[in-house]
């Protein structure tokens, strides 16, 4: 194929969205509606973007890698917008896709296929069309007697023939680059609005004897536009049963899918079962025979092959193979969990890695510590990390006991095969096959109720 270059109109400040964040910044599934469209058209073959940005610039530049940003300092149609890109494509050949920053459901097969008519067809312009049940405010689609588009007409503009047409423009274009330039320098703003429409463009390539063909989207969905919050949810749904259904063709069960979110770019392998109310979000790799949720979240992280996780939020960190996470589990970013490990119920990691077979059952906090394998961390253990300045790092050994209600008082090492007795604070090491206990000796004092008066039962 020859040379691709994208345009992506997302200048606009998207008012009815009733946001301070720029339209193209919101996000369906945990991805920006941009990103979605510049993900398209990378996937379509497209070698080169052009992003024509205006409302909140600076945060819209930071949102997408590999794109070319133009400023468009004052918004004045479509085809002003177009105008902005024109010093990259002069001296150029090849075709120009059009695009909106606010069409995330757009997909690379369709735009693909579009391409590749595009250029069987010879067209100067190739517009992206779609049938829909109504058609009203949209332009109409005219045809002659051959299939190619003779004009698009504008709702307002239409017959009452014409508006019977179902046929709509889409606003998504390819155009091939000399002609684009030709008809955007005889571009106008004559109209009410004063603005530049890129419509009028298609008027002036057929008026240069160039010829406009269409191509007719088979889900109409896939060119809907999002001008608020109702309309971003309605894209978010079908854009989340996308994804869902993509993965349940490569064997992953989910229970109540309606009630689960999974990103676009997350990965699970087949067998594992995805329960309801689970968020699936960035990077995330689950392995296979897996069972997630109910109500987990995981962020960019990497869950391996038979892992249970449930109630539980796992962001940033790596989970080894046959590991159980929760219930209420809480592991925050920088954590490394090895295989077979148990992390139970009100338990936090924070940036410590947990070797195979340990055990960290309820109610403990391990932060900036390295646990070794085969350990036994007991309820409410606390790994005390922070001396009010700074973090520290504590390290348990290999097949280490630490008993309940235990203070870890960073920095300390408790050496392999050691116990630590209940109850007990620890601020040095511990060395290897010994038996630490750090608590006061327990003290009793017979009948000290009665004498104090204590005694309920004397009272009734």
């Amino acid at each position: 194929m020859q040379n691709l270059i994208t345009v992506i109109l997302a200048a606009g400040a998207g008012t009815r969205m009733k946001s301070d964040i720029a339209k193209v910044l919101h996000k369906i599934c945990g991805q920006t509606l941009l990103s979605y469209v510049a993900d398209a058209a990378k996937k379509a073959g497209s070698g080169e973007i052009i992003a024509v940005i205006g409302h909140q610039a600076d945060q819209v530049r930071e949102s997408v890698k590999d794109v070319t940003f133009v400023l468009q300092e004052e918004q004045l149609g479509t085809g002003h917008a177009v105008m902005q890109a024109r010093p990259f494509l002069e001296g150029k050949t090849g075709t120009v896709l059009v695009l909106y920053g606010d069409t995330p459901l757009i997909t690379a097969e369709t735009l693909g296929k579009a391409y590749e008519t595009h250029l069987r067809d010879r067209n100067q312009v190739t517009v992206i069309t779609a049938r829909v049940s109504d058609p009203t405010g949209y332009g109409r689609i005219i045809r002659d007697g051959e299939g190619r588009i003779s004009s698009i007409v504008e709702h307002k503009d239409a017959t009452d023939e014409q508006r019977a047409i179902n046929e709509i423009n889409s606003g998504m274009y390819f155009f091939e680059v000399p002609a684009l330039l030709r008809a955007l320098e005889g571009l106008k703003n004559d109209n009410s609005q004063g603005e530049y429409y890129l419509t009028d463009t298609i008027e002036a390539i057929l008026s240069d004897n160039g010829s406009a063909g269409a191509y007719l989207v088979d889900d109409s969905s896939e060119i809907l536009g999002i001008n608020d919050r109702i309309q971003l949810a309605e894209a978010e749904k079908i854009m989340r049963n996308r994804i869902i259904h993509e993965h349940m063709r490569n064997g992953v069960t989910f229970i109540l899918p309606e009630t689960s979110v999974i990103g676009p770019n997350v990965k699970i392998g087949r067998d594992t079962v995805i329960y309801p109310g689970t968020l699936l979000e960035g990077s995330t790799r689950i392995g296979e025979r897996c069972i997630v949720g109910p109500y987990s979240r995981v962020l960019d992280s990497v869950v391996c092959d038979d892992v249970h996780i449930m109630n539980s939020v796992i962001l940033e960190s790596e989970i080894g193979s046959k590991t159980k996470v929760g219930p209420f589990a809480y592991m925050r970013p920088g954590c490394r969990i090895g295989s077979n490990v148990k992390i139970g119920d009100f338990v936090e990691v924070k940036k410590s890695e947990i070797g195979d077979n340990t055990k960290v059952s309820h109610l403990t906090y391990i932060g900036d510590a390295l646990v070794g394998k085969n350990v036994n961390m007991g309820c409410g253990v606390v790994v005390v990390n922070y001396d009010g300045v700074k973090k520290h790092q504590t390290v348990v050994g290999d097949y280490a006991f630490v008993g309940c209600n235990v203070n870890l008082v960073s920095p300390v090492e408790v050496k392999p095969h050691s116990y630590i007795a209940a109850g007990s604070t620890i601020t040095d090491e511990v060395p290897e096959y010994s038996l630490a206990i750090a608590r006061s000796r327990q003290t009793i004092i017979s009948d000290w109720v009665k004498r104090k008066g204590l005694d309920k039962k004397s009272k009734d």
